[in-house]
């Protein structure tokens, strides 16, 4: 059975019968239903959206895991020991020892059999990645030490044609016009166009692709990121008759006996009942958009501040409330219960998500943030998940959660600043009001209505400290996650210049997030947990953000939120694959 000739579900809504049933598309169900296919297992993907991938397609793409042969073969100093001594110093209460050793022990062997029978392939980074908390005992950091790893790029052209049409389209506001840029070294390369012949070649080189797939595709096919993430586990689910129904969400389990047996989706007013012989896997990602959730799990939400979600506007939370349904429970009493990201609202559209991730300007040499008193509040060069937490803190327990980004003339020239893109003309943001600018830092401060002498003297501030390269406040620049992430060409602290050339310009910065880190409470083999017995309800697994995220409420490096749902995916389809058939195999035509 072709993935491109089973895109919908039957067209009679007759009982249907499979091995496993996954629900979602990300790289969490994604991983699932490849590992079941792999084993033999006939498995089918339903997916709420039109279109495949989740949030996932979004991503950077990178996954967290330690000891990967990536790493061994590279001779990077690393240990399963040393990982978990990071890892308990890192989530303290929060760490769950048969939780941690079954993803560290997962997670290679998942690489391993991925490379070996699948397209999904990863590589090192050619330049430092470092865990986000150098000083704690256990984490990697230095010259070629790092545990995080990217996704090959794709060809797309390899998937069939209605596949390659029902994928999710990449989030405009994160490419260049469309175009797919795929890590720190092809910015740096668009950055330094009119400096450098080499990257000015590099940068028409990429172009020159880019229109030829845009006239002949109508769009980018050079798939990079977590778009070639999700393209090259779609491609190996082609490759095995694994079909992924779009538009088919799932409205409930089917239970009986205390055990799930499948479930009931639902397409243009017509319901379908998938019954399955080993089991169902949620990963429907999470509830970034579910504002009762959010209401109830975000401190700030429920105090009235604004809190988007950089998620497809179809997760709400839907697994949470079928496995909940199925006498399963959400983890509770964590502090932080989100992967934040600092984000600028785009104005005059509908589309959801509106917002542009702040993932690599503000750490750029030129910038600085700062609350509406006018003064900063973190290492602007901070992961992501650290500066929202810091916005948070910053609001003390008020409603008013935001903050604004701010460069001068040279910087957002340079490196640009959310949506104003490096010389490109700035005023269609200055007349959208996206973007504010004032010739003076006075100026500004009136524009943007924060005191005008404590942003002054802000600014004044950390000129000095940028002149000497040392951050005196914050630190910004002077651990290697911070340095990873600036212009390598600014000397003595790549993440650090003085904003002295006039004009101003500001965008407003409010909290968001790439993913939601509550989710079901589940055993080491991502089996649901019932919540009065404690023991596994059969047939019920969870994966990627519908399972509570094992990391608890902390970012440890990149590729955190990805990894752990890649793996769990492949523990859950492991497990549903030992399991003895219910009933004798049938298969779904």
């Amino acid at each position: 059975m072709k993935l491109d000739r089973a895109a919908q579900p039957p067209s009679t809504p007759a009982d249907c019968e499979c091995d496993v049933l996954v629900i979602g598309s990300g790289v969490g169900g994604l991983s699932a239903a490849l590992t079941a296919g792999l084993r033999g297992l006939q498995t089918i993907v339903a997916e709420k959206a039109d279109v495949y991938g989740g949030t996932s397609i979004w991503s950077g793409g990178w996954i967290w895991i330690p000891c990967n042969d990536m790493a061994q073969r590279d001779e990077v100093d690393d240990s399963l020991d040393k990982a978990r001594l990071y890892l308990r110093e890192r989530l303290g209460p929060q760490y769950d020892p048969a939780l941690v050793d079954a993803y560290l022990e997962a997670g290679p062997r998942m690489l391993r059999e991925y490379a070996r029978e699948t397209p999904v392939q990863f590589e090192p980074a050619g330049y430092i990645f470092p865990d986000y908390h150098p000083e704690t005992p256990g984490s990697l950091h230095g010259a070629g030490q790092s545990r995080s790893l990217r996704p090959v790029a794709f060809n797309g052209r390899q998937l069939s044609r209605d596949t390659a049409r029902n994928m999710r389209p990449m989030l405009r506001q994160l490419t260049l016009s469309g175009m797919l840029i795929g890590s720190l070294v092809e910015a740096q390369h668009f950055i330094n166009a009119s400096r450098s012949l080499t990257s000015a070649r590099y940068v028409l080189r990429k172009t020159l692709r880019y229109i030829a797939d845009r006239i002949r595709y109508g769009r980018d096919m050079s798939l990079v990121n977590g778009m070639a993430l999700i393209a090259r586990h779609v491609s190996g689910l082609e490759r095995l008759g694994v079909p992924i129904w779009v538009g088919a969400p799932a409205v409930e389990l089917i239970v009986e006996g205390g055990e799930v047996r499948g479930a009931v989706l639902e397409q243009r007013g017509k319901r379908i009942h998938v019954r399955t012989n080993r089991g169902v896997v949620l990963a429907c990602g999470g509830f970034p958009h579910d504002e009762q959730r959010k209401s109830k799990f975000y401190s700030h939400v429920a105090a009235g501040a604004q809190h988007y979600g950089i998620a497809p506007p179809t997760n709400t939370g839907d697994g949470l409330t079928l496995g909940e349904r199925a006498g399963g429970s959400v983890v509770e009493g964590r502090p932080w219960n989100c992967l934040f990201m600092p984000a600028s609202r785009i104005p005059g559209t509908s589309v959801i998500p509106a917002v542009f991730p702040h993932i690599w300007d503000r750490s750029k040499p030129g910038f600085i943030a700062v609350t509406p008193d006018g003064r900063r509040f973190v290492n602007e060069a901070a992961p992501y998940m650290m500066f929202g937490q810091a916005m948070v803190d910053a609001s003390q327990g008020k409603a008013d959660v935001r903050a604004w980004l701010i460069c001068d003339h040279a910087a957002i020239h340079r490196y640009g600043l959310g949506l104003a893109r490096p010389m490109l003309p700035l005023w269609p943001h200055l007349r959208s009001g996206y973007l504010v600018s004032g010739p003076t830092i006075d100026d500004l401060a009136r524009r943007i209505a924060v005191p005008e002498e404590t942003l002054r003297t802000t600014i004044a501030e950390y000129n000095e400290d940028a002149r000497r390269g040392v951050d005196t406040k914050f630190g910004k620049g002077a651990d290697p996650f911070s340095r990873f992430q600036g212009d390598p060409d600014v000397k003595p602290n790549p993440n650090m210049a003085p904003l002295a050339q006039g004009p101003y310009f500001a965008v407003e910065i409010f909290c968001a997030d790439f993913g939601t880190f509550t989710g079901l409470r589940t055993n080491a083999h991502a089996q649901v947990l019932d919540r009065e017995t404690g023991e596994p309800i059969r047939g019920l697994y969870a994966a990627g953000n519908d399972m509570a995220m094992m990391m608890g409420s902390h970012s440890v490096g990149g590729g955190i939120t990805l990894g752990p749902a890649m793996v769990f995916g492949y523990i859950a389809a492991c497990h549903l694959a030992a399991r003895s058939s219910l009933d004798e195999a049938a298969h779904c035509a």
